[in-house]
C-alpha cells in the first residue's frame, strides 16, 4: 500500500475537514447506510475512521490509465 493524504495511525472524526477529500459528510452517511466506503467504527454515536483505512480504500478505488507519451 502506497502513502496516501492520511497519517495512518490517526483516528479521523466524521466531522474532520479532511474527509471532505473523499466525499461530503452527507454522502458518507449514505455509504455508511448502504455499508459501502471506507470501513469505520462506532464509539458511541461518533463515527470514526482510521487514516490507514482511509488510504487503503483510495487505494483500492484509484483507477489506473495508460499514460499517452
Amino acid at each position: 500500500m502506497n502513502d496516501g493524504p492520511f497519517k495512518p495511525t490517526i483516528f479521523y472524526d466524521d466531522t474532520d475537514e479532511e474527509l471532505d477529500l473523499i466525499a461530503t459528510r452527507s454522502m458518507r452517511a449514505q455509504w455508511r447506510h448502504r455499508r459501502v466506503g471506507p470501513k469505520y467504527a462506532k464509539f458511541g454515536r461518533r463515527v470514526k475512521y482510521l487514516g490507514a483505512h482511509l488510504n487503503a480504500w483510495i487505494d483500492k478505488n484509484t483507477i489506473q490509465t495508460n499514460e499517452v507519451a
